[in-house]
């Protein structure tokens, strides 16, 4: 179940994270972008460690105050992506106390078809959107009072993800135009997403 005391504890686990992965994400995103994921992530994990003292009592609270600490992170697509997510999970949440599991695989799919409208992307281009996707699949028919069953098929299903695409082009991005490239390589927006699901 998750609810405003809940989400308000994994945000300083997700922003730790995101501090540690910042190299990591670097690297791979140098190999297909601007090298600068892990620097976008940073900055937006301080930005949201700012905010802890004044993050409010509710889930729709919290989602966008995070949102609104992303949002002057960066330019960058992944961030600017990051911060609609957040925007999108906020609104969803109006005048919702806690969601089961079920509920956050529906967050989940409206989040999706934000990011794609916005992005451009579509499931399958080998983007963040095929990996949360994969989480939206695993939990839409987990138990839905069994939080740490569901980040644990969340975990394996962006694992499973990066394994399938792995040895597809991607197709959105800079890393589009030399996608065949980019086969053997994973997606870093799919390893900054499995990085996230592993600090919950």
């Amino acid at each position: 179940m998750l609810d405003a005391i809940v989400l308000a504890r994994a945000v300083p686990r997700w922003c730790a994270a995101m501090h540690a992965a910042a190299p990591e994400l670097n690297a791979l995103d140098g190999r297909l972008g601007d090298a600068d994921l892990g620097a976008t992530l940073d900055k937006c994990a301080t930005l949201m460690e700012q905010a802890l003292p004044e993050l409010p009592d509710s889930l729709e609270g919290i989602f966008k105050r995070c949102a609104q600490a992303s949002a002057k992170a960066s330019g960058s697509s992944f961030g600017t992506l990051l911060t609609v997510a957040l925007m999108t999970a906020g609104k969803h949440c109006a005048g919702r106390e806690s969601l089961s599991t079920p509920d956050v695989a529906a967050l989940l799919s409206e989040v999706i078809a934000t990011l794609s409208a916005r992005g451009g992307a579509a499931l399958g281009d080998k983007t963040v959107l095929d990996g949360l996707d994969a989480i939206r699949r695993a939990l839409s028919g987990a138990a839905a009072d069994a939080p740490a069953l569901a980040l644990a098929l969340a975990g394996a299903a962006v694992r499973e993800s990066l394994d399938a695409f792995r040895d597809k082009p991607n197709r959105m991005g800079r890393a589009r135009m030399f996608a065949e490239k980019t086969i053997g390589l994973d997606d870093p927006g799919m390893v900054a997403l499995l990085r996230m699901v592993e600090a919950l």
